[in-house]
């Protein structure tokens, strides 16, 4: 099972003497712990043994693990950095894991473990196995959502977190942390939406980028090169300044796919995410202006400029940016940079 899956209490942990931590992604760690019975003391803190794992001797661990408390609690031994002490002690393990003692629980913290092990095989089969691997793409997002209604009681579409995504990054802590902001920002209001994130989370350049692709959607393609020169004085990577543009443009690709199965423009743009009124009136101008040859182009051309960017072209990421606002404006590209053009 995944973590998020223990921390939301979606699972019950059944009582067992063994449980592996295995993941890279250090948020989970503390919740995970928390939700391992007799684990937390009577003061609510997380009450544990901890060993390192590079440098714990298997008859100490052992031994903690056999200690009877004279309050018959339970005893549990933490392993942190886990790969060594297994990969020294495997045998003894095994045969601990099959005959474990009564009244004990063995944690075992690691970033990697081959399902192919025999101990892996067994701890799966008698003890529990917790994935704490990072979150991407929709799991993320699903996160995002879930940790805004269920800790803070506020909506959160799909949309606005990953518009969150892409300002304040994908680390878990950061993100919760940009939630709660967002969460005490709303105050009674049920939904965090794209203005509330606009004005906590990204500041100026947040504005500086919305000005910029309304620019390139009503045809000023000068105005948002201005502003796409100043996100880049101002610490931006063209390769951020991307992501908010596809997060924006490929709704217009969508659109321009629907509409061209029959779909009425206006509902075609409703249908992909535009839902504002002034934000549909100024999609159907930009997408009839541009005439449906050039709009259905734009989701190729914003694949293109991903893949340059990713090492599929040697001209300066800036150049290609300044190039994809052009054509997308719906203005002709007067030039095409060689490699190694521009600084």
């Amino acid at each position: 099972m995944h973590a998020t899956e223990v921390i939301s209490a979606k699972t019950t942990l059944t009582s067992t003497n063994v449980i592996a931590l295995v993941g890279t992604e250090r948020f989970f760690r503390a919740g995970v712990l928390r939700a391992i019975p007799g684990v937390m003391d009577e003061s609510g803190e997380i009450s544990i043994s901890r060993f390192s794992g590079a440098e714990a001797d298997v008859r100490n661990v052992f031994a903690e693990l056999r200690t009877v408390s004279m309050f018959g609690d339970q005893r549990s031994v933490l392993i942190e950095g886990a790969e060594e002490f297994i990969s020294k002690y495997r045998s003894e393990l095994e045969g601990w894991v099959e005959k474990p003692s009564a009244g004990s629980l063995l944690i075992l913290d690691l970033q990697k473990w081959k399902k192919t092990e025999r101990l892996y095989k067994a701890v799966s089969s008698t003890g529990l196995i917790i994935e704490c691997s990072e979150l991407s793409g929709a799991a993320l997002i699903r996160w995002m959502q879930q940790l805004a209604r269920d800790e803070f009681g506020k909506k959160l579409d799909s949309d606005t977190a990953a518009l969150i995504t892409s300002l304040a990054g994908e680390s878990l802590t950061l993100l919760q942390q940009e939630i709660d902001k967002l969460a005490s920002l709303v105050g009674d209001a049920p939904e965090i939406t794209r203005e509330d994130v606009t004005r906590v989370v990204g500041g100026w350049k947040t504005q500086t980028t919305w000005d910029m692709l309304d620019a390139i959607r009503d045809g000023h393609p000068g105005s948002a090169l201005l502003n796409l020169e100043k996100l880049i004085q101002g610490g931006e990577a063209p390769q951020k300044v991307l992501g908010g543009l596809v997060f924006i443009f490929r709704r217009y690709a969508e659109a321009t796919e629907r509409a061209r199965q029959g779909t009425p423009l206006r509902t075609a743009l409703k249908e992909a995410g535009i839902f504002r009124g002034n934000e549909i009136e100024a999609g159907e101008r930009y997408l009839k202006r541009l005439g449906f040859e050039k709009a259905s182009r734009i989701f190729s051309l914003l694949m293109e400029a991903d893949r340059d960017m990713k090492g599929g072209s040697r001209v300066n990421p800036v150049i290609l940016l300044e190039r994809l606002f052009i054509r997308l404006a719906g203005a002709p590209v007067l030039y095409e940079p060689q490699a190694g053009q521009g600084t």
